[in-house]
């Protein structure tokens, strides 16, 4: 693929998927307004039953989103990052987690290697050296091990498979036949962009976890779910013509 043009001077869509982050939401909304890049912030409200929706619709007009989803049921960040990729209109997309853990600030630096024409999606790893808060050694075991997994039946050399920042040419990922509903789209979208032949980068980036008592929610039951998904993802892609021919 070609370098993306830079008379657009390259319009980012990111992809807010929110559930009951009524306590953050503004704050990293607010992040994003600071990053250099022309921005599409779409944000998703996956039926929260705090005030995320309320904060949401009370900043569409100021600038700081320019569109917000409502889910009437709580679906999961597979359905709302899918209902964000289908109203987004720019010509990269990533998801950005409202919850502070990702810094906005590094967008740019993520966006170059497509912007120049070496890639078609970019990943930011939590694991390449990267600053990061110090948080929980079975996470970090059990992302490395579905990484290893992943890696193995996709052939690719990821250090983090499971990161957010997943930045993807528009072109490229609204044709992926993506299903997931919950935290398994990561494990999806890392497999469709293997089937499709996608030349994918993996850049270091910070990382500030938090902890339960902060709101964190994936558990030990979304990495064994993961577990199916990676064999489910990877053994039965769907048929079509989306794949690179």
């Amino acid at each position: 693929m070609s370098p993306l043009p830079s008379t657009d001077d390259t319009l980012l869509s990111v992809v807010v998927p929110a559930y009951n982050e009524a306590a953050t939401i503004e704050a990293v909304l607010r992040q994003l307004q600071q990053v250099p890049l022309r921005l599409e912030v779409i944000a998703v409200d996956d039926a929260s039953t705090d005030d995320t929706g309320a904060i949401l619709d009370r900043l569409v007009g100021t600038g700081l989103v320019q569109q917000v989803l409502h889910h009437e049921t709580n679906r999961g960040k597979g359905a709302a990052l899918r209902s964000g990729i289908a109203a987004a209109t720019g010509r990269v997309i990533v998801a950005q987690d409202a919850d502070l853990e990702y810094d906005p600030a590094e967008l740019p630096r993520l966006l170059a290697p497509i912007k120049e024409g070496r890639a078609d999606a970019v990943y930011g790893s939590r694991f390449q050296g990267g600053p990061h808060r110090v948080l929980f050694f079975w996470h970090a075991v059990g992302n490395n091990f579905l990484t290893l997994l992943s890696n193995m039946f996709t052939n690719l050399n990821l250090t983090d498979m499971e990161t957010c920042y997943k930045l993807v040419r528009a072109d490229l990922l609204k044709r992926l036949p993506l299903r997931s509903e919950r935290f398994g789209i990561e494990v999806e979208l890392t497999a469709r962009l293997a089937q499709a032949g996608a030349r994918i980068w993996e850049l270091p980036i910070s990382y500030s976890g938090r902890t339960y008592a902060e709101g964190k929610k994936i558990t030990w039951r979304d990495g064994l779910a993961a577990l199916f998904h990676i064999l489910r993802h990877n053994l039965f892609p769907p048929r079509g013509q989306w794949r690179s021919r």
